[in-house]
């Protein structure tokens, strides 16, 4: 099975500025507004989403 690099490279990037983003910024007690934190778990998603369907064939 062939998998798609870039699905792979962006959907970690995202990832990883999400998570960055969520679990950050409640280790230093900076509260990040409610649409920031949707807009980081939305780019938790979307990552997931973009690592599982790098492959060829069904995504799980």
């Amino acid at each position: 099975m062939a998998t798609d690099t870039r699905k792979v490279v962006l959907g970690a990037a995202l990832l990883a500025i999400s998570t960055v983003l969520i679990l950050g910024t409640g280790a230093i007690d900076i509260g990040i507004p409610a649409a920031a934190g949707a807009l980081a778990a939305l780019g938790l998603a979307a990552g997931a989403l973009l690592v599982g369907t790098s492959e060829d064939g069904r995504p799980v």
